[in-house]
């Protein structure tokens, strides 16, 4: 009996959507159109490639509320955060619309032949496993810059988010793309590594956990077939003592409480330097008092629910076991109302690296506060983690700002601003945090075969 995926709405416990699960006929259907797209697709031109995708970055303008809600009823995300989330899918769509030719140029190389040069060519399907947080922004951050590139993308997405898949599907229909140039598979997580191994399958990226992009990253290995992985992080937000403490603050509580505070580059852990602890404190905690938990589809809430009951239990857990190890609530520590997944933005201190909220990535409005005694202390304990994704570092002091560029452990460094995916800029992490780069040009040839050319 075919499984069913079935979308609950983490605000109210309703059911939005039931589907079906894709039998293995209609799989081994989606993956013979993608290849068959993919050996025309590639010899399309940069300029028809740009024509599509100005196309579908006006349909998600034009349809950003609509899309926006589908999201929010699916993952409980604000409806003002779904909206500017669909916005920025139109931003990459454009973005590799404009760029994606001069990024794949071929470059010449002086050597000793008559003519050396570099050639970039696609590679072929791309299967893109991509979690429920951000439902669309995911799945186009690795879809435009692989299509762009002249491969097509197969999307497997979160079972919850079923809606926002084929919505995204339908999206590139509506542009005009070619059939099976992309296309989403609703299967359960337990067929992705027959996927994977499957002949058109040339490559793989994900976003998720650590256990799932061990998972995906083996399923490739045993099949030779490259993988790209973003997993999960624990973000240090670091506050020097000549930061500007109002903005560091406010940017703070908008840094950790992001999808309520369900996002691998949310800030995790806030590690302040003694002399202004105690003002930085008293700040953060009036901001994040003030938000506003609710319905998402309500323009004033700050906070919605989280996405399921198992990641309301998960959260509640590492908190209480945190408490009892010794750390201190300041300020939340509790589910919110009695229908819902709501969990009250929380604030900790005196915690220490055995705990849970320390050395486990805390996917929900939970803020550990350290205090470290100078800003060589603050970086030991920025580095104190399996973790290696983002980081926000707050100074006016241009040498110690370096110091932390040059010597935190990281994927990304954002000095007084907060860490946030930028179609043009590279986007990744080290450690546990997984490896490979998306977005910018080093995310459009990931995917891509860097040809060597040598004639005599």
């Amino acid at each position: 009996m075919a499984k069913k995926f079935v979308s609950v709405n983490p605000a109210t416990e309703e059911i939005v959507g039931t589907y079906q699960e894709y039998s293995d006929a209609k799989l081994k259907k989606i993956l013979e159109d993608s290849e068959k797209a993919y050996t025309n697709w590639k010899k399309t031109g940069f300029e028809e490639r740009k024509k599509y995708f100005l196309e579908i970055a006006a349909l998600l303008e034009k349809n950003k509320h609509k899309l926006g809600k589908i999201m929010t009823l699916e993952m409980g995300k604000t409806i003002v955060s779904a909206e500017a989330e669909v916005a920025k899918c139109a931003w990459v769509c454009r973005y590799y619309a404009q760029n994606a030719q001069d990024m794949l140029q071929q470059e010449m190389v002086k050597t000793e032949a008559k003519k050396s040069y570099i050639k970039y060519e696609p590679l072929g399907v791309v299967l893109a496993v991509m979690p429920w947080n951000f439902p669309f922004w995911q799945a186009f951050r690795a879809a435009v810059p692989a299509i762009s590139a002249g491969n097509t993308v197969i999307l497997k997405h979160a079972s919850n988010v079923s809606g926002s898949a084929l919505a995204i599907e339908k999206l590139f229909v509506d542009a005009g793309f070619p059939k099976g140039v992309f296309q989403t598979i609703l299967i359960s997580s337990q067929k992705i590594a027959p996927v994977i191994e499957n002949k058109p399958i040339a490559a793989v990226t994900l976003t998720g956990s650590e256990l799932a992009g061990a998972s995906v990253a083996s399923s490739g290995a045993k099949v030779i077939k490259k993988a790209v992985l973003e997993l999960g992080g624990s973000d240090p937000f670091i506050i020097l003592k000549d930061a500007d403490l109002e903005k560091a603050a406010r940017v703070a509580t908008d840094a950790r409480l992001i999808v309520s505070g369900q996002s691998c580059i949310a800030a995790k852990r806030f590690i302040v330097e003694k002399a202004v602890y105690k003002k930085f404190l008293d700040l953060f905690l009036k901001n994040i008092r003030v938000k506003k938990i609710g319905d998402p589809l309500d323009l004033d809430t700050g906070v919605g629910p989280l996405s399921s009951k198992k990641i309301l239990d998960t959260i509640d857990g590492q908190v209480k076991k945190s408490v009892k190890m010794g750390a201190k609530i300041l300020t939340g520590g509790k589910r919110f109302g009695k229908k819902g997944f709501f969990y009250e933005p929380t604030v900790l201190t005196d915690v220490r690296p055995n705990m849970p909220v320390m050395n486990e990535e805390t996917f929900g409005p939970v803020a550990a506060v350290f205090v470290a005694k100078d800003y060589k202390q603050a970086l030991e304990i920025a580095n104190m983690t399996d973790f290696g994704l983002g980081s926000s570092v707050w100074t006016k002091d241009e040498k110690i700002a370096q110091y932390f560029i040059d010597n935190i452990e990281a994927g990304s460094v954002f000095v007084n601003e907060m860490v946030k995916s930028d179609p043009r800029l590279p986007f990744g992490g080290i450690k546990r945090s997984g490896y490979g780069r998306e977005l910018s040009v080093y995310g459009i040839r990931e995917f891509v075969n860097i040809k060597t050319i040598w004639i005599s």
